[in-house]
């Protein structure tokens, strides 16, 4: 829901520190714009990589990387 216009997202998304934060697609449900609408697909996690990488003002490279290792510390792997 972050790429949503009145979710009001990007300003909670400026409080938590990326240490705290995984990516995920809520499939098949709710896709990201500008697939809504639609049915969704793990595909469009890059889509919300990006607009968090412009909410944080970091790269998306550093999204990538810091989402993934939390994902990998939350899970164990």
């Amino acid at each position: 829901m972050l790429t949503y216009k009145n979710a009001g997202l990007p300003e909670v998304m400026q409080q938590i520190d990326l240490q705290h934060i995984i990516l995920e697609t809520d499939s098949p449900y709710l896709p990201p714009v500008p697939h809504r609408g639609k049915r969704n697909e793990p595909a469009y996690t890059r889509l919300v990589a990006e607009k968090l990488a412009d909410v944080k003002g970091v790269s998306l490279r550093d999204i990538a990387d810091i989402t993934t290792a939390n994902a990998e510390q939350l899970f164990g792997l």
